[in-house]
């Protein structure tokens, strides 16, 4: 009889490099300079194709150390990167561009195109479109998955084996099931699946996937379509619900909400035109962004640093064009000017005692217009060299040590002295990246805050005073465990009432108590606020990466801007 040949390097090709003869890496050899000889083909170093593959692209580039073994069937115009390896019987086909480091398990599936299907014609006569598929870096794709044509997997992701992949699928994210859901974050740990935590992760993962599934309703309906009076600006404007004015600000909560749901931006308008529609709102004297005027253009009067809408919009403005990869076409000059003896003058002449909220929010825009000002046009901002530097040193020593707050709370005044606090540190420390002095008292405070029914009973909450409240303690608590206990009973009870507040293809309103008129009725700023609220609240109670979404203008955790250290 005549002996097998030896298939092992074929299923097992990752064995190739270590245990093959001489001849056999010369017939390796030779069958990459014949792929190569058909056309657009390039293969790197120490890459190995098994000759039972069937690899007819219209253009390959295969990269260093990369694996195709047996049975793979590759077509389409493919770019593989580096240490990746496509295992038996996976079939790769279309518009596909892969990172490094992307291993891809047996009988899978990655169909970077697809059939049109009009019903004027049957299928099989139909041309074929493509969008692509794009894989980021480190990606494991277990076997049995199907990964459709439009498709991004963002790096360091797992594909459960078997996943069903229709949607795009965020850097570190585990997915699985049909159609793919939100697993977990892969950066945090595991926990044991007690039956209150399984419970309250599901009711998480389902609240974030009604909210993905109403998303693009919930844009559409504030969308005012307008045949004309819309001041130059195109067919239309955001209102923040049916019936309302239109607002900058409605604006820029639909680009927040697409961001955190969807990963995209509002379909009324392309990418480009999002951005070129908020910029050029822009008043080029003051860098502020002014409210739409009755006319639908910008307020003809000069906006104001301090005063009305357009201080607000710096950093709604400035967030919804950072989300949509733009910036301000001008600095803020109200801000750029202002030299540190200027500051602490106008710091000075706040009303701290009796308007705690009102200096918080003035504290809040400055350093987010300091920030939009060093990290999008430095080159205008070198005449407020140390004013930044002069607005942490006049906070850390007016703060109050006994409270961790910038005014002296009590019964009467401890609502503005929080909320007031909350808008004040997210715009510096938070945003900066810089511990909040006496964490501990701060918490103490906070907590008192919480207690209070007239703000925090059930059916009494407003999105504000409960984000002033978790934004705080979410703060603090990265730098100490001070009553942990008191931290997660607070956060359990918002959160369970919150998520219990959405309404059907509507989304989230702003205020849950009834006398609030206009604002307990659902529309895009409640919408906004209260997606940000529940991830707190969630991550406040190691439950955040249940929703699959992690806020990224506005109210991002994560620093926007680090200063640089010595």
């Amino acid at each position: 009889m005549n002996a097998q040949p030896d298939l092992s390097f074929d299923y097992s090709p990752w064995t190739f490099r270590a245990n093959a003869s001489a001849s056999q890496r010369e017939a390796q050899l030779e069958r990459q300079r014949a792929l190569a000889g058909k056309g657009d083909i390039t293969i790197g170093e120490g890459a190995y194709v098994s000759a039972l593959a069937m690899v007819d692209p219209d253009s390959l580039a295969l990269g260093d150390e990369s694996l195709i073994a047996a049975h793979a069937y590759l077509t389409g115009d493919l770019r593989i990167g580096s240490n990746c390896t496509v295992n038996a019987f996976t079939v790769v086909r279309g518009t596909v561009s892969m990172g490094d480091g992307v291993r891809i398990g047996a009988h899978t599936s990655i169909l970077g195109f697809n059939h049109s299907m009009e019903p004027s014609a049957p299928v099989f006569r139909q041309p074929l479109t493509s969008k692509g598929i794009v894989f980021g870096d480190d990606v494991w794709i277990g076997s049995n998955a199907v990964v459709l044509d439009g498709v991004t997997v963002g790096s360091h992701a797992v594909l459960a084996a078997g996943a069903v992949v229709t949607k795009d699928v965020p850097d570190w994210a585990v997915v699985g099931g049909n159609p793919a859901r939100f697993i977990r974050d892969r950066r945090s740990p595991r926990k044991p699946a007690g039956s209150g935590d399984g419970i309250l992760r599901e009711r998480l993962a389902s609240f974030a996937a009604t909210a993905r599934a109403d998303a693009t309703e919930i844009i559409a309906r504030s969308w005012q379509q307008e045949a004309s009076g819309t001041g130059g600006f195109g067919e239309g404007r955001y209102v923040d619900r049916p019936g309302a004015a239109a607002t900058v600000r409605a604006h820029c909560d639909a680009v927040e909400i697409a961001d955190l749901l969807l990963r995209t931006t509002p379909p009324q308008l392309s990418r480009d035109a999002h951005a070129h529609r908020l910029r050029s709102l822009q008043d080029p004297r003051t860098g502020l962004v002014p409210e739409y005027g009755p006319d639908g253009l910008p307020d003809a009067g000069e906006p104001a640093f301090g005063r009305g809408e357009a201080t607000y919009h710096v950093l709604s403005v400035g967030y919804a064009l950072d989300l949509l990869g733009s910036g301000f076409k001008h600095p803020i000059h109200a801000v750029a000017g202002t030299g540190p003896a200027d500051l602490a003058a106008r710091l000075n002449a706040l009303p701290w005692r009796k308007e705690a909220w009102e200096c918080g929010a003035w504290v809040d825009a400055w350093g987010t217009a300091e920030y939009w000002n060093l990290a999008h046009a430095a080159d205008a901002n070198r005449g407020s060299t140390g004013t930044l530097e002069a607005l942490f040193g006049w906070l850390l020593t007016r703060v109050n040590s006994a409270a961790g707050t910038w005014g002296t709370p009590s019964p009467d005044t401890r609502l503005k002295v929080v909320n007031g606090c909350y808008r004040l540190t997210r715009g510096t420390f938070a945003q900066f990246g810089l511990p909040v002095p006496h964490p501990e008292q701060l918490i103490g405070t906070v907590l008192e805050h919480g207690a209070d029914p007239r703000y925090f009973a059930d059916g009494r909450q407003n999105a504000c005073n409960v984000l002033d409240v978790v934004h705080p303690l979410w703060l603090a608590r990265k730098q100490v465990t001070h009553r942990e206990a008191d931290i997660k009973a607070w956060a359990a009870t918002q959160l369970d009432h919150a998520l219990s507040q959405w309404h059907p293809g509507q989304g989230m309103a702003f205020s849950a108590a009834p006398e609030s008129a206009q604002q307990n009725l659902p529309g895009l700023q409640g919408t906004e606020m209260w997606l940000s609220i529940i991830w707190y609240l969630a991550d406040l109670l190691g439950h955040s990466e249940a929703l699959g979404y992690r806020p990224r203008g506005v109210h991002r955790p994560e620093p926007a801007f680090l200063l640089p250290t010595l």
